[in-house]
């Protein structure tokens, strides 16, 4: 079975295609592929498959093998794939994920290879229930204790779920303990990314990410544009935002329409054949398919 490896802004994926839909991965082969020693390794693995509403389907997967509703480094990664592929060509492409479908447009270098790709990734959701969070009260100024720390946070899904922390200095934070308590506090059924920011000026933040079901990655698309509609809606910055992540830096835009932009880099690292045990694991789940 052959796979891509490929990144946005240090987020790394393995790409498969399965364009006609044959393959049925499962947890236990999703996080094999994505281990860092014995597998690919990645923060998760993307699934092509065509789509009968849109161009594509992104059938995505966190690294635990748990799926996911949409990843915005990765969708930006299938954009290149397809696109320095031949296997589709024109002005938007349009990505159905399970939030919902994406359009896409791409910025090519001189040689037709894209490089960074603008995803409408839609509107945000500030409804407490739709995010999810139980209880009541306002979701951008939810009080939480995390790990024995007082913590202010603001909510936003963008399709999955996030809790932003504004904090004063990043590198202060005690980061390796407060984002995997954060990640699975009782407030949020479904779990949620927890996202520590720092506020440079009114149109630079910077962010560290503790991604659902992943742990700490270089980068995080839905996650910068929730810090972009937080930061915004709390006043800290206007509606267009570089959101710096530890593998470079993420432009959000909140337009008028309601809807959030997000422009960034995709690059592919190698590809190269699965092994025989990890493609053992995915026809072992693929032949029970159907």
């Amino acid at each position: 079975m052959q796979f891509v490896k490929a990144h946005g802004a240090g987020n790394d994926f393995v790409l498969l295609e399965d364009l006609d839909d044959a393959l049925q991965p499962n947890a236990v082969f999703v996080a094999a592929v994505c281990d860092r020693h014995f597998g690919v390794g990645a923060d998760g693995l993307i699934r092509i498959v065509r789509a009968r509403d849109a161009d594509f389907f992104m059938d995505y997967y966190n690294a635990d093998g748990e799926v996911a509703e949409m990843c915005g480094n990765g969708i930006r990664c299938l954009a290149k794939y397809v696109a320095d592929r031949g296997l589709w060509s024109g002005d938007e492409l349009r990505v159905d994920t399970r939030d919902g479908v994406k359009r896409i447009t791409v910025e090519r270098d001189a040689n037709g290879a894209v490089v960074r790709a603008r995803v409408d990734m839609g509107a945000p959701i500030l409804e407490r229930g739709q995010i999810p969070m139980t209880g009541t009260g306002d979701p951008l100024h939810e009080q939480l204790v995390v790990d024995g720390a007082a913590l202010d946070a603001a909510c936003v899904s963008m399709g999955n779920p996030h809790a932003v922390v504004f904090v004063e200095e990043l590198a202060a934070v005690p980061f390796e303990t407060l984002g995997p308590a954060l990640e699975i506090n009782e407030t949020f059924p479904a779990k949620t990314n927890a996202e520590f920011a720092q506020v440079l000026n009114d149109h630079e933040v910077r962010m560290r990410v503790w991604e659902r079901g992943v742990g700490e990655t270089m980068a995080c698309g839905t996650g910068a544009c929730a810090v972009a509609v937080a930061a915004n809606l709390r006043g800290y910055t206007g509606r267009t935002v570089a959101i710096h992540v530890p593998g470079g830096t993420l432009d959000i835009e909140w337009t008028p329409d309601g809807h959030v932009y997000m422009s960034g880099p995709a690059e592919e690292s190698f590809e190269g054949t699965l092994g025989a045990r990890l493609t053992s694991l995915l026809l072992q789940t693929t032949s029970t398919k159907g």
